[in-house]
């Protein structure tokens, strides 16, 4: 019998629901006219994606450079094995927050694998799609009655 997978649109808030459970994903900017991509560590707060970055990293770079950009982020979590999992990609503008309490709020949140970050950057998702691999069900399964309790 052969093993398949469907995709299943996630809706907006599941797609940030599972963004938030895990804790690395990757920026996708652009540097010098060219898609570049970094992995980076983040929160899902404040209706945000919040991720911290160091004087010398390009993304950091690119964000200071204007007042916003627009960047992408993808996290998601795939178990080979089974092949199912899931895949979320927030697309909007990407601001640096300015040295306040608030920004030292994200710091307290972010857990950096390198350091202490000196710049906070925020993503306000303005389209967010994300899609679930799952196993299709014969057709037998979706229409057989569900045990009542």
């Amino acid at each position: 019998m052969e093993d398949r997978r469907s995709l299943r649109e996630l809706s907006r808030s599941d797609a940030l629901r599972l963004l938030a459970s895990v804790a690395v994903g990757r920026v996708v900017f652009t540097q010098r006219a060219l898609p570049a991509i970094r992995p980076v560590n983040h929160v899902v707060t404040d209706g945000l994606v919040v991720f911290g970055t160091h004087d010398d990293s390009a993304v950091s770079a690119e964000v200071g450079r204007a007042r916003g950009i627009v960047i992408a982020y993808e996290a998601d979590e795939i178990d080979v094995a089974s092949r199912t999992g899931w895949s979320v990609v927030v697309t909007g503008l990407a601001t640096r927050v300015g040295e306040s309490a608030l920004a030292d709020r994200y710091r307290q949140l972010l857990h950096p694998w390198v350091g202490t970050p000196n710049h906070v950057i925020t993503l306000q998702p303005r389209l967010v799609t994300g899609f679930r691999l799952v196993p299709d069900l014969p057709p037998a399964a979706l229409s057989a009655p569900r045990p009542t309790s």
